[in-house]
């Protein structure tokens, strides 16, 4: 697409020669003979470029760039100076122009200073491009969600992420919490460093304790070089422990004087090495409840916990279900070749009926393998996963009639199961549609547990 440029001269013969000249270059022209023509010009046209000259009658040209740069912001500008007027010129810079000619115009110089400020332009319109699509990767705009449960939610995130507050992220399994601790470091001042992560979990206690303060060579056998830990690449960044709940006493004690001192030894080392770290925490479990258990220290969990934010499950953000089921439609029917695609009306509410116990990640995997499998553009109740359906089945079995307890209905209900499945908790948690985690706590809860 063509460059536009806009050449505002008061002397004809200037503009027309100008205009003659650039149109040989393939950009398109358009001239005024005043600032007060050129304003109307830029109100009704897009321009790339304008060239000014700086004496002109009604509206001159330093008041025509204060104006233009007040009203379109990303307007790049060249002033036309006479002769010995260069103070006049740095003036026009100070206003908004990106550069300045003196007259004469030598052409050739002209030609070089227009191809390097919409050089200019166009790096700065793929930096904001690239920020939007880093925002759409990492912040706010990644968690999708319209309840007034993730409405708060955002709302601390917003407040707590520009400070340098330990966070503590508690949710169930799947209900977006990286993505949390990402929008946090993404909206940070901190956001040029590293958002280092570590999933506590999936390593062993000697393993977890390398991983993160790092250790020395012949530290333990197998320990054949020095290794870096990930605190120390978090250095001036944010870091990230998932699934913090999991971590054993020893490293516990360990992590409490990281966060006190914001310093450490590598393993097997006596050097104190000193770390800039931005911690946030997160866990599937409520931490404060596991210290009363026993299995988590105090004083960990207040340090750990100075803002807290609970993401609830999927089940409470019932008006976010629809927004969540279009848009990975969308997303992987696009990646997929396969756009557009909808929902047949009995589908969608059998998916919006659903209690999604593996939350969005559950969602968004089921969408995934949904538009995959599809050989029409339009999902229909066969495409769906039984689990879905039956769900829906025992649902309207649980629908309580007047006078009916409905805890005594769910407690019945997850009887018949179990007793469908001969005691195979992981079946019938599947024909309920629920996570063997919330079957767990409903067997307790109901008193049944020692029977099943």
């Amino acid at each position: 697409m063509k460059k536009s440029i806009l050449i505002v001269d008061d002397e004809k013969n200037t503009r027309d020669g100008l205009a003659k000249f650039l149109k040989t270059k393939d950009y398109e022209c358009l001239v005024a003979e005043n600032g007060k023509k050129a304003l109307e010009l830029l109100d009704n046209q897009l321009v790339d470029l304008m060239i000014t000259d700086l004496r002109m009658p009604s509206l001159g040209g330093m008041d025509l760039i204060r104006e233009a740069k007040k009203r379109y912001e990303d307007l790049q500008i060249i002033v036309l100076t006479a002769y010995g007027s260069v103070e006049s010129a740095v003036e026009a810079v100070k206003n908004g122009a990106n550069d300045f000619l003196e007259k004469p115009i030598n052409l050739d110089k002209l030609d070089l200073t227009i191809k390097n400020v919409l050089s200019f332009k166009d790096l700065r319109e793929e930096n904001i491009q690239l920020k939007h699509q880093l925002d759409k990767h990492y912040g706010l705009s990644n968690i999708i969600g319209n309840s007034s449960a993730m409405k708060k939610v955002f709302e601390i995130i917003t407040q707590v992420a520009p400070t340098r507050a330990t966070v503590l992220i508690q949710g169930e399994s799947g209900t977006g919490k990286e993505l949390v601790a990402k929008a946090i470091h993404q909206m940070s001042n901190r956001k040029n460093q590293k958002l280092v992560t570590v999933h506590c979990a999936s390593l062993s206690e000697t393993l977890l304790e390398s991983e993160l303060f790092g250790h020395e060579k012949g530290a333990f056998t197998g320990a054949t070089e020095q290794r870096i830990g990930r605190f120390e690449q978090a250095d001036k960044g944010t870091f990230f422990l998932d699934e913090i709940s999991e971590i054993s006493p020893a490293v516990q004690v360990k992590l409490l004087r990281v966060i006190q001192e914001q310093s450490f030894e590598r393993v097997g080392g006596n050097k104190n090495l000193k770390v800039d770290i931005r911690l946030i925490a997160a866990t599937n479990k409520d931490l404060e409840t596991e210290v009363n258990m026993g299995n988590f220290r105090e004083d960990l969990f207040y340090r750990l916990s100075v803002v807290t934010i609970n993401l609830p499950p999927l089940r409470e953000r019932e008006e976010d279900i629809p927004l969540l089921l279009n848009f990975y439609l969308r997303e992987f029917a696009e990646e997929n070749n396969k756009w557009p695609m909808e929902f047949q009306p009995d589908a969608l509410k059998l998916l919006q009926n659903y209690n999604w116990p593996g939350n969005i990640r559950e969602l968004r995997n089921l969408i995934e393998n949904i538009v995959v499998l599809a050989k029409t553009n339009l999902i229909s109740v066969d495409t769906l996963p039984e689990k879905i359906v039956n769900f829906q089945k025992n649902m309207e079995i649980l629908e309580p009639k007047p006078g009916i307890n409905i805890k005594e209905n769910e407690k019945n209900l997850i009887i018949k199961a179990l007793k469908q499945s001969d005691g195979n908790r992981t079946k019938a948690a599947e024909s309920l549609g629920l996570s063997r985690r919330t079957l767990y706590r409903k067997l307790t809860q109901y008193g049944i547990e020692s029977q099943y």
